[in-house]
């Protein structure tokens, strides 16, 4: 091991230790700014909590999490303040938190749960299942195993049993 490598890494510990300790002494208040391609859902919208799923697992945002960047995995999510729920379902899309009690939620489409037709989620699921099982071709196939995934999981959502 260097001189060089030997004086710098105690440094870089005591760097990061002193930044994840500032950073602990936050105001205890979680900011969600949620955007889509087209518009901005919420900005600066404060929550006590914000519930996803990732396709690292599903998660449970409070204020001062551990800094983090995951992809959304088809879902909803659930913004929680003092005044009540928001719910929303998303194809995909990430979060990103940042160490100032900051969430950034970019997502590719999103609809409130209480908007969607659960007669028209069964009815695209049904299709989609017919299109994967009569499929001649790898593309047709792959395309309907991902409407499927997606129905699967709107279907979940608008009848309560989402994870």
């Amino acid at each position: 091991m260097s001189f060089i490598t030997r004086a710098i890494k105690p440094a870089t510990r005591l760097a990061a230790r002193r930044f994840y300790a500032s950073e602990a002494a936050s105001s205890g208040k979680l900011i969600v700014n949620f955007a889509l391609p087209h518009e901005s859902v919420l900005k600066n919208h404060e929550v006590s909590q914000v519930d996803l799923s990732a396709v690292s697992g599903d998660l449970g945002i409070l204020a001062d999490h551990v800094p983090t960047i995951e992809q959304l995995k088809p879902g909803v999510i659930d913004l929680i303040s003092e005044s009540g729920s928001q719910k929303y379902f998303v194809s995909g899309g990430f979060a990103i938190m940042n160490p100032n009690s900051v969430l950034n939620i970019n997502a590719i489409e999103a609809f409130k749960l209480e908007d969607i037709d659960v007669q028209a989620v069964a009815a695209n699921l049904a299709e989609s299942q017919r299109l994967a099982s009569s499929a001649k071709d790898e593309i047709t196939k792959e395309a309907a195993a991902i409407e499927i995934e997606l129905y699967e999981a709107l279907q979940a959502a608008v009848s309560g049993k989402a994870k």
